[in-house]
């Protein structure tokens, strides 16, 4: 049974991969494993009680597992409990890439269509270092996600969730023509680009020592001011201070990791625009864990809020 189809209180059986797996204590002191396990359809916590050595062992992360147990919600938060599980026997499904939830775009589909929104990058300055850094972490940047847990933290999310934004700014600039729609492209492009330094990449996603100590605001300025040295670029230029406000601004609030708020039109906008996408996909993703007339678990990046999907016919 997919994770998505688990009903409150039913029984269910199937192959899951576990995405993460850590060893914590009762207060007794007993060791126990606390999972989260993931398919296609999406992710389930769920806790194996009275962990042996063995268990620790066999049952990491990154690796599937034939799971037996019960749907059932804790303070609105979906998990499985009363579970067994074994490793895979011969024959039976053990690839973790066909448990992994996909982009809603394929890949190829985002860079064609990134790739034609540089075109669109009018001035000449964002357009070279937006493409030279797109140059630089090609691969990466169309295979990683845009974070570990939190939004499109699946293969290929940062992409997905840049293109996602671009097209919201796209129209949103035809009904405010008072923007300047290159650098809103160009701020876009290049805000998150720095996720794939400070993530560990798509399998088994960690923060890197530099994302933990440095965060990826403070790596992509960085990249950006390598660029404009390589490419003898005057950084004096109001047209690369814009650029670099508009990506080191685009958290909106400095206790959120911005060195400074937003202080140009395009600079607020991509940080509102960075926000609707990622809350969009956090509540699609919560939502999609729970029935009609079910609550949700608590988002923690949302105000730690639950949300209530509609028991309607339309």
């Amino acid at each position: 049974m997919k994770i998505s189809q688990m009903k409150k209180d039913e029984l269910f059986e199937g192959f899951y991969l576990i995405k993460t797996a850590e060893v914590r204590q009762t207060r007794a002191g007993k060791n126990y494993l606390a999972f989260v396990f993931q398919d296609e359809t999406g992710t389930i916590e769920g806790k194996l009680w009275d962990a042996q050595p063995h268990n620790v062992e066999s049952f990491t992360a990154g690796r599937v597992v034939h799971m037996t147990g019960r749907r059932e919600v804790y303070n609105n938060t979906p998990q499985v409990n009363q579970l067994t599980m074994r490793l895979p026997q011969a024959g039976e499904p053990s690839n973790p890439a066909d448990f992994k939830e996909k982009p809603p775009v394929d890949p190829k589909e985002l860079q064609d269509y990134l790739s034609n929104v540089l075109f669109k990058i009018e001035n000449p300055v964002w357009q070279r270092v937006v493409r030279a850094l797109y140059s630089k972490y090609d691969k990466e940047f169309y295979s990683y996600p845009a974070a570990k847990t939190n939004h499109h933290a699946f293969e290929a999310g940062l992409a997905y969730h840049t293109a996602t934004m671009v097209r919201l700014a796209d129209r949103i600039g035809d009904i405010y023509p008072q923007l300047n729609k290159s650098l809103l492209f160009a701020g876009i492009m290049l805000h998150d680009l720095a996720k794939v330094l400070e993530l560990s990449g798509p399998e088994n996603t960690e923060y890197t020592v530099r994302g933990n100590l440095i965060g990826h605001i403070a790596l992509i300025d960085e990249e950006i001011t390598k660029v404009l040295q390589e490419l003898k670029i005057d950084d004096q230029k109001e047209e690369v201070i814009v650029l670099r406000h508009v990506v080191l601004s685009h958290h909106g609030l400095l206790e959120y990791g911005s060195p400074v708020r937003p202080k140009i039109m395009e600079a607020e906008i991509i940080h509102m625009i960075d926000n609707l996408d990622a809350e969009m996909m956090m509540m699609t993703t919560a939502l999609g864990l729970v029935g009609p007339g079910e609550m949700t678990n608590k988002i923690f990046a949302m105000e730690n809020r639950s949300f209530y999907k509609p028991n309607l016919d339309q």
